[in-house]
């Protein structure tokens, strides 16, 4: 069973979000103990569930044993075991620290006894900071609203499923490659527009995506709602950006095509954990995913060609969230994300990512750093 208990009816005051991240307290085990109220997303081909739903419930799970004069600034996550969405997540706060300025919790997220899923957070007191201050910001890139993107060349056609539904997505280009408003037929096979001062180097490229919340966040949410909402966001493609520098694909065309089978096939009301999912999306996004997919496949087959495969592992080991202006800022209103990578080697990735708000607040710093391997033409060694 997926929840510890039987998943109350959707709120519809809420946003979807909202529903997706929405804990029940665990009062038989301990004061400070939350589980899952609802099935939390596979994505198919996914080994375990979405990790920005462990990342979201934790701080949700924090955020309750915290007064609400105080904030969250930061959060270092580590991603223990692939987390299994048949099976109830457990979430243990521990109040490690309550002092006068700032405050501290761990949260372990368990299954069957063991942790998947491990965090440490800290919160400072509002407005804490004295009316002098050292101040500086990084500026929000001058680059067109999503509502400004030109139509035709596939971007608004392709608004991306993000988590299951909740979000919804559009790129915004690379940097050197920059989505602007040209002359017709001038975008490549990837949507950008090209640019002739566009760099060979990975580490000098920066990966802009446009993302927000479906619906509107209520007011009884508050502040928490959207502070979980941009912490479950900020997984989405977040280790993807080494394979997106690379130009490699996310999936090869066998993993495309053997997705693509599961989604046809799929009966809204089947009691499997994929048709259980996608159930859970909605119809209008099983079609958003189709299309995507379908998409994909077009471009990994035409990268295979080039000898250009997906990686095969790509694993989040650790994500660490700096909030900067954690009540300057709403989740349901369209933010800009950036993405970049300063180094990649011995199998692994690092990615930076910075979020603005639509009038552009630095929301969030973030990192995280992944496996990244390719398939060998010889076998690794046992270790």
């Amino acid at each position: 069973m997926p929840t510890l208990f039987e998943p109350p009816p959707l709120d519809e005051s809420k946003a979807p979000i909202e529903n997706v991240l929405e804990l029940t307290p665990v009062v038989d085990v301990g004061p400070d103990v939350f589980t899952n109220t609802r099935p939390l997303w596979h994505p198919p081909g996914a080994r375990g569930i979405f990790g920005g739903a462990a990342i979201a419930q934790s701080l949700s799970a924090a955020m309750r044993t915290v007064p609400r004069d105080f904030a969250v600034h930061s959060m270092h996550c580590y991603f223990v075991l692939a987390g299994d969405s048949e099976i109830p997540v457990i979430y243990h706060v521990e109040r490690v620290r309550d002092g006068r300025s700032f405050i501290t919790r761990t949260v372990q997220a368990r299954q069957r006894g063991r942790p998947i899923f491990t965090t440490t957070l800290s919160f400072s007191k509002v407005n804490s900071g004295g009316k002098r201050k050292v101040e500086h910001a990084t500026p929000k890139p001058a680059i067109p609203s999503p509502d400004e993107l030109p139509s035709g060349t596939g971007h608004k056609a392709r608004i991306e499923v993000a988590g299951g539904g909740p979000f919804e997505s559009r790129v915004a280009g690379i940097s050197n490659r920059m989505l602007l408003a040209p002359p017709v037929g001038l975008f490549d096979n990837n949507g950008w527009q090209s640019s002739a001062g566009d760099s060979p180097r990975p580490e000098d490229k920066k990966v802009r995506r446009f993302l927000r919340a479906r619906g509107r966040i209520s007011e009884a949410g508050g502040h928490e709602a959207h502070l979980s909402a941009v912490a479950y966001a900020s997984d989405s493609f977040f280790i993807g950006t080494v394979n997106t520098i690379h130009g490699l694909p996310f999936n090869s065309p066998a993993r495309l095509k053997a997705m693509l089978q599961v989604l046809d096939g799929v009966e809204l009301d089947g009691n499997d954990p994929v048709s259980r999912a996608l159930g859970q999306m909605g119809e209008e996004s099983i079609s958003d995913l189709q299309s995507r997919l379908e998409w994909e496949l077009v471009r990994a087959t035409e990268l295979e060609k080039q000898h250009k495969t997906a990686p095969s592992m790509v694993v989040s080991l650790d994500h660490s969230i700096y909030f900067h202006n954690p009540l300057a800022f709403r989740a349901d209103e369209w933010m800009l994300t950036e993405m970049e990578s300063p180094w990649a080697g011995e199998g692994r990735g690092l990615v930076f990512q910075k979020i603005w708000s639509r009038d552009g607040t630095l929301i969030a710093t973030c990192t995280q750093e992944g496996v990244i391997r390719l398939s060998q033409d010889e076998p690794r060694s046992k270790i």
